[in-house]
């Protein structure tokens, strides 16, 4: 491995059925004024909330709620949120949801006692936290962002059509988080499927850079791995627990920064694939799954010794009279098929992009350096031109 790096991850983990019974061993902690955040009221529907509000209770919490957080959280919902948890003196914030609804607690943690708008200080300067946070905890409802144990939060300005994310340092990760995969058994199969494909981007975006012996690339195929025979299971019976709670689990270490310690790292994908969100609105993880493949094929020249790697150890490609490219094509084309199979979007064409819009987004695809090609604007566009052929 190269270079030097720090690593701490101070977020402590609730797994299994029983998990939610960490919030009585965390909530005591914490001042007693809480902002419950949520989503579009599904927690209502399968039980969740009841038992939260219940634990909450007997806690002796002053309870706020601010519902109705939505898949891509917009600047707007963000100062609601804020305003909400400024009029309640809020302690703390628990999130109970998916990763759109952690990553929106975790921007209303830096924003309530930030002087300046939170949206130019965050997203468009880009700068780092100055002023107090208040302390997050997540009940995790859907696999597939990794919020839950890092300090990333993502917000769209449907105004300037930009969806930014930005990741901050280990004070703003929550400080705990429950997971229960049976919390994740009632998603609809495409939001299923969109974070499975959110959580392979994560690993790839890590695992295409760098060509030394890195360690985090063993790792990295081995939660492949495990993510790709998983799905497979999941797919055909969403109640396996089994299946469920690995998937559950490579979320979390997909994207906890563990990863991508000793990486570059790249992040194009997402940069174009939050790109198009802003544009659509579209799912997160299918504006991901429909740009990887025409992204892939288009850097694999560059970084082709790793792509041979993904090819035999990830999809068991047998590379014996083969060149090179060859091998790297098949295990592309594996992927794909898999991607298939499991029922993702691979044309952008699908997620409502129109030509006329393909300039815009490669305009605002902030583009990231440290995977094995740089792309410049034409390239981009390129790129979205395969996707709609798809």
């Amino acid at each position: 491995m190269l270079g030097n790096f720090t690593y701490s991850n101070p977020t402590k983990l609730y797994f299994g059925k029983d998990s939610l019974n960490g919030l009585n061993e965390e909530l005591p902690k914490y001042g007693k004024n809480v902002l419950l955040v949520y989503g579009s009221g599904s927690i209502k529907k399968n039980g969740i909330y009841d038992e939260v509000i219940k634990i909450l209770k007997a806690n002796n919490k002053e309870i706020f709620e601010d519902a109705g957080v939505m898949p891509n959280p917009t600047v707007e919902k963000l100062y609601e949120g804020w305003l909400r948890a400024k009029k309640g003196n809020v302690d703390f914030i628990l999130a109970v949801g998916g990763g759109s609804v952690c990553d929106y607690a975790k921007a209303v943690s830096i924003s309530v006692y930030c002087e300046d708008d939170p949206w130019e200080k965050f997203f468009l300067r880009m700068e780092d936290v100055d002023n107090k946070i208040i302390p997050v905890g997540c009940v995790l409802t859907m696999a597939g962002t990794g919020s839950e144990m890092n300090g990333g939060t993502v917000i769209t300005n449907h105004d300037s059509k930009l969806k930014i994310g930005h990741v901050f340092g280990e004070n703003v990760f929550p400080k705990f988080s429950i997971m229960n995969p049976v919390y994740t058994f009632t998603l609809p199969k495409y939001q299923m499927t969109a974070g499975f494909f959110d959580i392979m981007s994560h690993i790839l975006e890590q695992y295409f850079s760098g060509t030394d012996d890195n360690t985090s690339d063993y790792i990295m195929e081995g939660l492949l791995k495990s993510l790709i025979h998983s799905s497979e299971i999941a797919v055909k019976k969403p109640d396996d627990y089994e299946a469920r709670s690995n998937i559950m689990w490579i979320s979390t270490w997909a994207l906890n920064t563990l990863a991508a310690k000793g990486k570059s790292t790249d992040w194009m994908v997402h940069m174009i694939g939050q790109s198009v969100g802003a544009y659509t609105d579209a799912t997160h993880g299918m504006t991901l799954s429909a740009i990887s493949i025409p992204y892939y094929k288009y850097i694999m020249p560059y970084g082709l010794e790793k792509f041979k790697r993904f090819a035999v150890n990830v999809w068991n490609i047998n590379a014996e009279g083969k060149s090179d490219v060859q091998i790297a094509n098949e295990g592309l084309a594996c992927m794909e098929k898999w991607m298939n199979e499991i029922g993702l979007v691979m044309s952008i064409k699908e997620l409502g992009v129109t030509e006329d819009m393909l300039d815009g987004i490669a305009k605002s695809s902030f583009i990231r350096m440290g995977g094995y090609k740089v792309l410049n604007h034409e390239e981009i566009i390129s790129i979205l031109k395969e996707s709609m052929k798809a």
